[in-house]
């Protein structure tokens, strides 16, 4: 049977889009979902989403990753399925939707897409390493070589390593570039590689340099290998609250697959 896909990326974090709002995708499909992400035998992508119905709020977004496991939240993904459900006009320039870490806001402002992430109220610091939870559990530590040390191997082995473990963790691996600048690279966990882009990644890693001391900003600004993101947030006694993660997200093609 022939099915309708949508492709969307974010600052180069790519997904498969499905509209679900008749709930016709079999979620259950692990290998499916995986098929449809390879590079060579599918579609091609970070990860999968679907846009379902929700009884209160705009929609619901269910996310995989590329190994075709039901997984936490994914910032850039968040973005694109917001756009996503623009373009088939299920909202207009504001909405909110459920994902596994609860409830979300969405803005558009021109061609940046506004998401509201989770407040943080737990940074864990480290001595060579912060660890926070942005929807994601996410690993953030300085690299000085960051355009060419091996991610790869190094992001799988602190991925899979203590204290992590079988639940791994992404790992995020930070240059600073000015005092509200810094350059990123992500291995994400699911993928099992580097993405172009992470969206819970860059808003982690914004909280852990304004939480070193790194930066006073508030509003911080990521180079990421797909382009540039913005984090902005406010500092209360509680914790980090208000985060945003800020940039586009675009449609890149749709077309038809059996499965």
């Amino acid at each position: 049977m022939t099915h309708t896909f949508y492709k969307y990326q974010g600052t180069g974090n790519d997904f498969v889009m499905i509209d679900n709002r008749e709930n016709t995708f079999n979620k259950q499909d692990i290998a499916l979902i995986n098929r449809l992400c390879d590079r060579r035998f599918g579609i091609g992508a970070d990860g999968l989403i679907l846009l379902e119905n929700h009884p209160e709020v705009d929609f619901r977004m269910v996310y995989y990753n590329a190994d075709g496991n039901e997984s936490t939240m994914c910032g850039n993904g968040g973005r694109c399925l917001s756009q996503f459900a623009k373009d088939l006009k299920v909202i207009d320039q504001k909405g909110s939707f459920e994902a596994i870490d609860g409830m979300h806001h969405v803005e558009f402002d021109g061609d940046l897409v506004r998401l509201q992430m989770q407040d943080v109220f737990t940074v864990e610091n480290h001595e060579s390493y912060v660890f926070l939870n942005t929807g994601s559990p996410h690993h953030v530590q300085f690299e000085n070589n960051i355009e060419t040390f091996d991610i790869k191997t190094l992001g799988r082995n602190i991925r899979n390593g203590a204290p992590y473990y079988k639940e791994g963790t992404n790992v995020n691996f930070v240059k600073k570039l000015s005092n509200n600048e810094f350059q990123v690279r992500t291995y994400e966990r699911g993928v099992e590689d580097e993405t172009l882009s992470c969206g819970t990644g860059v808003t982690a890693v914004a909280i852990a340099m304004h939480y070193l001391g790194e930066t006073e900003a508030e509003t911080v600004h990521l180079k990421v290998q797909g382009g540039a993101l913005q984090v902005s947030f406010n500092l209360s006694d509680e914790g980090y609250t208000n985060v945003w993660l800020i940039g586009p997200a675009k449609q890149v093609f749709k077309g038809e697959i059996e499965w």
